[in-house]
């Protein structure tokens, strides 16, 4: 099953989104039906209204989350471009609602950084509440997947020993298209990134350190996981800053983020406007 949050002349509406159509399930996005414990059957079970996919209009999948987790140095070929070593624990950081955009969305590079790079990476969407679960449980508590760009101010996350500024400036989070649930989506998945069309990452997610279910096991020691909650497991080898000389998003840029089985964000770059 494939859902998503979709803009209306309404609001945004959850939708699940079929070969044909795209059917409303009452809720006023994905974060608000995953929050009913039985979701999957209500999404199953909509009927109408109904709306035609070539009209969708995509959100964030989950507009606002309670909580963004991110795992950084999780894949095996970027810890090696980064010089680093394979970690014994996943480094986790946060993120806020403001960064996200929904796929097709521009992504706004904020006037004070001139270091905004790519990130690809596999998102992972919380179905059921999770606290001091082992990984068995983790994985049933998954309700989908979808694809995010961790896009990254490089100049202000390296500022500091700490991450978090470089990480969540407004605007610049690329999240969906859509939910697409574990049955559908399989396991080793192709992720790719490109920009103005040149194929900058591509790795399959088997390459992951710590997966889905290790990492969920592992945040859920720390605090309770909620549905609709957002951990984004991390980037491949291919990032700008790792290149000689760096490279960067530049305005006007197209930046493309796709995992097969689970769709591509699109989305150009944009300079801010400042008041």
């Amino acid at each position: 099953m494939r859902l998503a949050t979709i803009r209306t002349a309404g609001g945004t509406r959850a939708v699940r989104v079929d070969v044909d159509r795209a059917v409303e399930t009452g809720h006023s996005d994905v974060g608000a039906l995953l929050a009913d414990p039985d979701w999957r059957r209500v999404a199953e079970a909509a009927d109408e209204p109904a709306h035609a996919l070539d009209t969708l209009d995509y959100a964030p999948v989950v507009p606002r989350p309670g909580k963004i987790l991110c795992v950084g140095v999780n894949y095996a070929a970027h810890i090696r471009e980064m010089g680093r070593q394979v970690p014994d624990y996943p480094t986790i950081f946060a993120k806020y609602p403001e960064a996200l955009v929904g796929a097709y969305d521009d992504v706004v590079l904020p006037a004070a950084s001139d270091a905004m790079d790519w990130e690809a990476e596999l998102a992972v969407v919380i179905g059921a509440r999770v606290r001091h679960t082992d990984e068995a449980t983790a994985e049933a508590a998954i309700a989908g997947y979808a694809v995010l760009n961790d896009v990254t101010a490089r100049d202000w996350q390296y500022r500091t020993l700490q991450w978090l500024q470089g990480k969540t400036f407004e605007a610049t989070t690329p999240f969906g298209p859509e939910l697409v649930t574990p049955d559908e989506a399989g396991t080793g998945l192709d992720l790719t990134c490109a920009v103005d069309g040149e194929t900058v990452q591509s790795a399959n997610t088997a390459d992951l350190v710590f997966g889905a279910a290790a990492t969920i096991a592992y945040v859920s020691t720390i605090l309770t996981l909620h549905p609709g909650d957002v951990l984004a497991l991390g980037t491949p080898g291919g990032v700008g800053h790792a290149r000689k000389p760096p490279r960067y998003l530049t305005p006007g840029a197209v930046l493309t983020t796709a995992i097969a089985g689970l769709g591509e964000c699109r989305n150009t770059c944009v300079a801010e406007k400042r008041p």
